[in-house]
């Protein structure tokens, strides 16, 4: 089976969470450290659970590179987990948290893209959204002390953009759930990690 038209939900679910996560940091741009720390554990955990869920069905039909999404699953997991364990996080350790995640991530979805332009139309999206992760890293990394306003807005509109190129490419995974992909070929047995 093909994990990513398999688990376009997945897609469409995460890139929701994402843009409602976004549209939280503008409209309560004051909010308190406690409280982006928890929204951002909760984004994270649960964007984790859909990339294990996804990698569990890719080892199940023993498809390559399911190892991709339980790595990346894993890793969004473990940040998540960090910011509700130690939810007195200073704003520094805060933006270097989401700094390393957003690094981490951005590099395999680009390399998830990389893979998939054989196979899909429209795997620049996936690039672009890693792109898009790796920026808001480099820019925290670079700019820890920015001010937690500026940082608040850096991440709602990294989630904003992110969850719009999600939500994309889950409306276009479902279309190869109907058939073969967009040049003809028969995506069966094709397992590409996100």
């Amino acid at each position: 089976m093909f994990i990513l038209a398999d688990n376009w939900w997945a897609f469409l679910l995460r890139g929701v969470l994402a843009v409602l996560f976004g549209l939280m940091t503008f409209i309560l741009p004051g909010m308190a450290l406690a409280t982006l720390v928890f929204l951002f554990g909760l984004y994270v955990i649960t964007e984790g659970v859909f990339n294990l869920v996804a990698a569990v069905r890719g080892a199940r039909d023993k498809a390559s590179r399911w190892w991709y999404l339980l790595i990346e699953g894993l890793l969004s997991i473990v940040a998540g987990l960090f910011a509700f364990i130690m939810p007195g996080v200073t704003a520094i350790a805060l933006v270097y948290l989401i700094a390393a995640w957003a690094l981490m991530t951005g590099v395999m979805e680009i390399g998830a893209a990389i893979r998939l332009r054989k196979h899909i139309a429209g795997e620049w999206m996936l690039a672009i959204a890693g792109v898009v992760s790796i920026l808001l890293g480099v820019m925290l990394a670079l700019f820890p002390s920015a001010g937690v306003l500026t940082v608040v807005w850096w991440i709602g509109a990294y989630a904003v953009v992110f969850g719009v190129l999600l939500i994309t490419l889950g409306f276009r995974l479902r279309k190869l759930t109907r058939g073969a992909g967009p040049h003809g070929d028969d995506l069966t047995g094709v397992a590409l990690g996100h």
